[in-house]
């Protein structure tokens, strides 16, 4: 089988090199010329773990190519996936769904065969009718097929999440259709992947559905760690003891500072404006999005408050600014809400993150970057862990509390125990966990009274 992958961002350049290796033939097209350079060259434009191996074992294998040209790339194409940005319009948060409107009708011109035409992009109910329509309008002889393949990948594991994913959802009411799909993820249904087959609208609005949920997971527990702080409740062993009813699962109960990144925070706010179209309003997402805008804004107060009310003068520590860790990824991350303002209350912000300084500085004028945690701690007033990368879960504190002019820590991801902290000699702060209570053992018995540590 043959796809083009059009488009190649995060999820067609992903997308494209593990179709490639289910042995399928690939050809990613991209408009912009120095992308498709740097991918003809070996170089990987985005941060992804595995990708640049993956991409570079099924380019020698010859199954996986890119090209500017979509008219050559599409000869004997089965499939032809739109995978291109959509990000929030300005102005209203409606997703902009001109990439994908450009690309269909690109796409119509050169058609030639029955092929289907499948939306990988995050799009909004009725994306799908509109492409179909687009495309007929433009080439009404055409023998085509729209359908829906809504992504699930999540940055840092996308490319176990695409061979081994949860379920995968196809939206389509054409059998011909259906057919190609089933044969392009014939090896994840020999793994017994659920396969969901839908509609157009419906597979649309799972995608967003999805991601308002995990988002509202998110901002409960935030709110409830706010409540914790309160009433000197420890939130993660809340977190501990809903996540084992199995209604309600373990994942996406992390406090922490608020969700970022590509997806949760332009997802959500284009599902509102859906609903508002539609007629039928999403209150609650309504409230998620406005909530977890408040919450990133409101950390940067959280580090004032620990340095005694002001950081004019100070020079404040931060490790990590991307949304999450293994990802260079710095949309909506919060450290673009803490940051700022922090520089803004008249504080030095001297900041380090592994794989993510490079974007983070076009976007965060004004910041010193460091070689290394320690070199972004040395001296500082006071250090803010923003993001959980691996190297930070187990720093030297007894070389930390020594490089630190005060031994002071915001810890946002709650990556430390305060009874450890305490011990070091730090003044300790996190999110929905007291300082100052004794810390105790989590103890859980099965039914049978058997202790589970």
């Amino acid at each position: 089988m043959k796809v083009v992958m059009v488009g190649t961002g995060y999820v067609g350049l992903v997308s494209g090199a593990c179709f490639a290796e289910f042995g399928v033939t690939v050809v990613c097209v991209d408009k912009d010329v120095s992308k498709i350079e740097r991918l003809e060259r070996g170089e990987i434009p985005i941060y992804e773990p595995g990708l640049d191996d993956l991409v570079a074992k099924n380019v020698r294998a010859g199954r996986l190519s890119f090209a500017r040209d979509l008219a050559a790339a599409m000869d004997d194409a089965d499939a032809v996936f739109i995978a291109v940005g959509t990000p929030s319009r300005r102005g209203d948060g409606h997703a902009d769904l001109t990439y994908v409107y450009a690309a269909a009708e690109e796409i119509a011109r050169h058609l030639d065969g029955y092929t289907v035409i499948v939306t990988k992009s995050t799009v909004p109910v009725g994306t799908g009718r509109e492409v179909e329509r687009i495309i007929r309008g433009a080439r009404p002889d055409a023998d085509f097929d729209v359908c829906s393949n809504p992504e699930f990948l999540r940055e840092g594991a996308a490319i176990e999440d695409f061979m081994r994913p949860d379920r995968v959802v196809i939206g389509t009411e054409s059998g011909r259709a259906r057919e190609v799909m089933r044969r392009l993820y014939r090896p994840l249904y020999l793994i017994e992947t659920p396969i969901v087959m839908t509609t157009l609208e419906t597979a649309e609005l799972i995608k967003y559905a999805g991601n308002a949920f995990l988002a509202t997971k998110i901002t409960f527990i935030n709110e409830i760690a706010d409540l914790c702080e309160k009433v000197g409740a420890d939130v993660q062993d809340v977190a501990k003891g809903i996540g084992l009813d199995g209604r309600i699962g373990r994942k996406f109960l992390n406090a922490g500072p608020g969700y970022g990144g590509s997806c949760f925070p332009k997802d959500t706010l284009a599902l509102v404006r859906t609903a508002q179209q539609a007629g039928a309003p999403v209150r609650l997402v309504e409230t998620v999005v406005d909530v977890n805008d408040r919450r990133k804004k409101a950390m940067a107060a959280r580090i004032v408050e620990a340095c005694g009310g002001s950081v004019a003068g100070r020079t404040v520590a931060v490790l990590g600014v991307t949304f999450k860790p293994n990802t260079d990824d710095m949309r909506d991350a919060p450290s673009l809400d803490v940051v700022p303002a922090l520089l803004a209350a008249g504080a030095t912000v001297r900041a380090y993150d592994p794989v993510g300084m490079e974007q983070a500085a076009r976007l965060m004028p004004g910041v010193d970057w460091a070689k290394d945690a320690y070199a972004c701690m040395a001296g500082a007033d006071c250090v803010a862990i923003l993001t959980e990368w691996n190297e930070f879960r187990a720093l030297d504190l007894e070389r930390v509390a020594g490089l630190l002019a005060r031994p002071v820590m915001i810890d946002l991801r709650n990556i430390y125990k305060p009874a450890e902290m305490r011990e070091a000699g730090f003044e300790y702060h996190s999110i929905g966990r007291p300082f100052r209570v004794a810390a105790l053992p989590t103890i859980t018995t099965t039914a049978s009274g058997e202790l589970v540590r």
